[in-house]
């Protein structure tokens, strides 16, 4: 099969801060809605950080009881997601063998893991739930996903932090023109709001701590920015090889043009700029467009200090000051495992509709910044090529470009 072969997206799932579905989250972000609310439970009244992106649906409403309560949340999201996105696809009529799933995520079941040591440590052995190790396997989701459609072409687990979702899509474009897919139901997924990781972060000074004002929080390049916001919610594609789609009279949503993924070797935390210029170069390289076709960057872009002026000056190096910027963490907060797959939708709306969302509070750009980030309301006109970033801690690097389809 050749290398060229055209991969399309045919179906959008996701559920965030913003919405219980693609259609919500999507509207929300056009308005510029923040999702980042108060921590109001007790067990979070002596923490530093005391916000977060939650759901806007519980997805304990959207599922079985019973398959619910043997599922992680993590779990949860990811089942919600693939469900709303093949169906969006209209559920391809594909051989199960021929049918792949991946699913990324950055911590998996953190909240089994230490819900189920609370219980250990307070109740003893015969108290743990027997379910307690498929619920906290970071290969759940994708595991769950496969079993719920059937999928026996392989079933993916990318673990690679804050680019998880996006190298599961990344993937799935290689499981396509390898010729070992015809269909593949990619995303990333991610629920770890817990007192662990809000301490940790915050004894990181990674994560904001304007705990009395949870909108302003998420501020990707503005002046002001102190950290991102920890989000949870997944989000998940459908991509088809697009001779297989057109037989079946599918309407795309864009093509999946091209994808990169790449290593720093650097730092554990510190992102290193030549890595995002490498990921940037190798996507659109693969997609065979030159810089000056981009026409938006769906930036990484956390609202971290280092972070979003390393890529800054990466997108500089790599595309240009030439194309429309955005950054929907403003709005959702930091999804982690889920959010280079949630960017990715986004990508992919803003090529369908041809509008793209502004970034929520951005008061004063980043002198340092010399890009053409979208402020003050969305902004329209045809998108030739959007190119989504995600990148995270380790080193990885992952970009993916879509064009019209």
């Amino acid at each position: 099969m050749s290398a060229r072969t055209d991969v399309v997206v045919t179906g959008l799932g996701a559920t965030t801060p913003l919405g219980g579905d693609t259609a919500s989250t999507w509207a929300a972000m056009l308005a510029g809605t923040s999702g980042i609310t108060a921590i109001e439970e007790e067990w979070a009244a002596g923490l530093p950080v005391r916000i977060a992106g939650r759901l806007a649906v519980e997805p304990t409403e959207l599922l079985d009881r019973v398959q619910a309560r043997r599922l992680d949340r993590c779990e949860q999201v990811a089942l919600v997601a693939a469900r709303e996105a093949w169906a969006d696809a209209v559920r391809p009529d594909v051989d199960p063998e021929r049918l792949a799933v991946v699913i990324g995520t950055g911590t998996g079941g953190a909240l089994t893991m230490l819900g189920q040591d609370d219980v250990l440590e307070a109740s003893g052995v015969r108290r743990v739930s027997p379910h307690t190790v498929p619920m906290l396997m970071a290969n759940g989701p994708a595991a769950w996903v496969s079993i719920e459609l059937g999928a026996r072409g392989g079933a993916h687990a990318p673990v690679s932090a804050c680019a998880s979702g996006a190298e599961a899509i990344a993937l799935g474009l290689d499981l396509i023109r390898l010729g070992r897919a015809d269909v593949v139901v990619a995303g990333g997924a991610e629920a770890c709001i817990c007192p662990l990781t809000l301490a940790g972060f915050a004894q990181a000074q990674a994560h904001s701590t304007r705990n009395d004002a949870p909108g302003l929080a998420s501020r990707p390049f503005d002046t002001g920015r102190d950290g991102f916001v920890i989000g949870e919610g997944a989000a998940v594609v459908v991509l088809e090889r697009a001779d297989f789609a057109a037989a079946r009279r599918a309407h795309p949503y864009a093509v999946l043009a091209g994808a990169a993924v790449t290593s720093d070797a650097h730092h554990i935390t510190a992102a290193h700029p030549e890595g995002q210029v490498r990921a940037m170069r190798r996507a659109l390289a693969a997609a065979d467009l030159p810089p000056l076709a981009v026409d938006v960057v769906h930036a990484h872009a956390t609202s971290t200090p280092k972070g979003d002026l390393a890529e800054a000056q990466s997108i500089t190096e790599a595309v240009g000051v030439h194309p429309a910027v955005t950054a929907t963490k403003s709005m959702t907060g930091h999804l982690f495992g889920a959010a280079g797959a949630l960017g990715a939708v986004a990508a992919v709306l803003s090529v369908r509709d041809g509008v793209v969302p502004a970034v929520r509070n951005l008061d004063d750009l980043d002198p340092e910044v010399k890009l053409d980030v979208v402020t003050g309301g969305p902004r329209t006109g045809a998108v030739g090529a959007a190119l989504a970033n995600a990148f995270g801690f380790g080193g990885h690097n992952a970009t993916l470009v879509f064009t019209p389809a």
